[in-house]
């Protein structure tokens, strides 16, 4: 099949988050099983990573705030399963050229132009995709576009698929943003509530052929007032072409035994140097090396989703039972990031805690390879790759128990099942006591009985996190359409 998958941003050019991950991990998986897969993302001037990018159609024009402007687009082979596509707009805004991917007060232009200009870029080639697969509200008004009858002629037999990453985030703009992009259909449907301001996620999962959420147990919590978001109606009225497909992982870039980011490789079978990448790590962070305290970390965006209180708590109850702790992450939100900044001066110094304000993908990779446990405390969590990546790499995960993350994370003592069949710890209600009871009974497994602590370890780097079975679900979603 010919797939387009188009989103804001993908691993390991353009990151922010999970999304990026799952449109690379995604795309590859695809293309494995050999399926034409065409990736689109802006052409940022702040991609990452070492790639050779040549430009492949040095003009096309694209429509926006009645005239065209002038686009030229790229290609990088980033590694020999993924090639990702970037259109880059000449617009006198220099809607990519900004040193960051989100948080520009024009946000809702930038990727309204994005999604125009994607839909005029497709119209330049001779070929017809099967799928155009979506994500997020910032290609929420592509679906909307292909209602447009010039697009609808030339796309006739086109299905689109929207994938909702995070419901939280839906793209409210005024009416008058969709006259930019050249639409000119009914509004009302996708009008945020009673206001006349648009929402983009929701036109997106009204004009989309099929709609996705990234976890079977997220695509039932969205079905309720609160996981909705305010969208209850319109997740019920599209209920019939609604499913929840839990992410995988790439497995060859997350990979121990192959990681170039790691000083020390091991596997599930030989994971003796793992202890060796904590020793590493504490050298180069000027941590104190101690033998009788596991290392918890976490690393996370700093939002109230993630329940950053909880993340708090977590180092103050690591410190009463005698762990060491590393946080690595960055809030958006100025007062978010100033309470932690307060808190990484007040631990400068001390020699089993370090709090890392920053993104760095490096360090993230020798955090999951050092550490012994892993705490995600999300108040709610679509899917989250966090745990999973934390299991490959032999770091145990206690986890709040929502979303994707009561898809894959399975206490040793809570979830019924047989030891041999668990890989972690959760816990039900997002609170303090919740996070001291998994904290807790986690540290007594690994202080008391280091041969069942070695094997859920082990347990939790085999467990099938790949891109296999979830890539299998959208290509039968995908042929699920009469083509």
């Amino acid at each position: 099949m010919y797939v387009v998958q188009i989103a804001s941003e993908a691993a390991p050019v353009a990151k922010v988050g999970g999304l990026a991950d799952v449109i690379m991990g995604l795309s590859a998986e695809l293309t494995r099983k050999g399926h034409d897969v065409v990736t689109l993302i802006p052409k940022y001037n702040c991609l990452t990573g070492t790639f050779q990018i040549q430009e492949i159609l040095p003009h096309f024009s694209s429509y926006f705030q009645g005239s065209l402007h002038d686009n030229s687009s790229w290609q990088a082979a980033i590694n020999k399963d993924f090639t990702l596509t970037f259109l880059d707009s000449h617009h006198s805004k220099r809607f990519f050229q900004r040193g960051a991917i989100y948080g520009f007060p024009d946000d809702i232009d930038r990727f309204l132009y994005f999604s125009r200009a994607c839909l005029d870029y497709l119209s330049q080639s001779s070929r017809t995709p099967d799928i155009i697969h979506i994500h997020d509200w910032q290609m929420g008004a592509l679906a909307l576009l292909l209602q447009e009858e010039n697009f609808k002629k030339r796309f006739p037999k086109t299905r689109v698929i929207l994938t909702i990453h995070n419901m939280e985030y839906q793209g409210r703009s005024a009416e008058s943003h969709l006259d930019e992009i050249g639409y000119t259909g009914e509004r009302k449907e996708i009008r945020h509530a009673d206001t006349k301001d648009i929402n983009l996620l929701k036109a997106g999962i009204l004009f989309s052929d099929a709609v996705t959420t990234v976890s079977p147990t997220y695509a039932k919590e969205v079905l309720t007032e609160e996981g909705a978001k305010g969208l209850l109606d319109v997740m019920l009225k599209s209920k019939d072409k609604f499913s929840g497909i839990l992410n995988g992982l790439d497995v060859n870039y997350w990979n121990p035994e192959t990681d170039p980011l790691i000083p020390y490789h091991y596997s599930a079978a030989n994971c003796e140097s793992k202890e060796k990448n904590k020793w590493q790590l504490y050298s180069e962070l000027g941590m104190q090396r101690r033998d009788d305290m596991p290392l918890l970390v976490s690393i996370t965006r700093l939002v109230p989703q993630k329940g950053v209180e909880l993340i708090r708590h977590a180092l103050e109850r690591s410190l009463e039972l005698g762990l060491q702790f590393i946080l690595l992450g960055s809030a958006p939100d100025p007062r978010i990031q100033d309470e932690f900044l307060e808190l990484s001066h007040t631990y400068a110094s001390h020699p089993t805690v370090r709090i890392l304000l920053q993104n760095d993908e490096a360090l993230a990779h020798k955090l999951f390879a050092a550490s012994d446990l892993f705490i995600i405390p999300s108040i709610f969590e679509p899917c989250g790759l966090t745990q999973m990546i934390a299991m490959r790499y032999g770091s145990v995960p206690i986890v709040r128990k929502t979303g994707g993350l009561a898809d894959t994370v399975f206490d040793v003592e809570l979830s019924g099942r047989p030891f041999h069949e668990t890989n972690g710890f959760t816990f039900d209600a997002p609170t303090k006591a919740g996070i001291d009871s998994a904290l807790t009974r986690a540290f007594l497994l690994w202080k008391t009985n280091q041969k069942s602590w070695q094997e859920l370890m082990t347990q939790g780097m085999k467990t099938d996190c790949s891109w296999n079975k979830p890539s299998e679900k959208y290509v039968e979603l995908y042929k699920s359409f009469s083509i």
